[in-house]
């Protein structure tokens, strides 16, 4: 099958549907944090690093 990574930032429950069981979402579910965006998205997850990251996982 169709390997799939969604990448969203924001809720990513949405996309669960799209990239099946065997594919992957990278997103931000946490709300009322307040910093600059840089330090959420590093706090967070939301890297080019952990996309890259998960898709290599994904793909593996």
């Amino acid at each position: 099958g169709v390997k799939r990574v969604a990448v969203e930032a924001g809720v990513t429950a949405f996309w669960s549907k799209y990239v099946g069981l065997d594919g992957a979402v990278v997103g931000i579910d946490t709300f009322g944090e307040s910093a600059p965006a840089g330090d959420l998205f590093k706090e967070f997850g939301f890297t080019v690093e952990n996309v890259v990251k998960t898709c290599e996982s994904v793909l593996a």
